[in-house]
């Protein structure tokens, strides 16, 4: 099965991304939840059979690449336990 995993930040769609085991899995950076929409959906015509996002999606991204996909394809987010909320926050603060 193929499967993708799509980062969001100041990624420019074309140049950032990555594949392995000859496209098998693939990396690829977004710079907006519309831009991974819209790379969901063509990954997902291109027969793509899972996506997996970043944190930075949230719950509320991860519905949207969901609907983008017609809910055809199983789609994950990233997250982290409790005990970490105050690491995350000072770490995503720097920079």
């Amino acid at each position: 099965m193929q499967f993708a995993f799509l980062i969001m930040g100041n990624f420019d769609v074309i140049m950032d991304r990555a594949c392995i085991h000859d496209g098998m899995a693939q990396i690829i950076g977004v710079s907006s939840l519309s831009e991974a929409c819209d790379v969901a959906k063509h990954l997902y015509e291109e027969g793509i059979g899972c996506i997996e996002l970043c944190g930075a999606f949230g719950e509320q991204g991860a519905k949207a690449v969901m609907e983008a996909t017609n809910h055809a394809i199983p789609i994950g987010y990233v997250t982290h336990l409790s005990e970490q909320d105050e690491l995350y926050r000072v770490t995503f603060q720097k920079g």
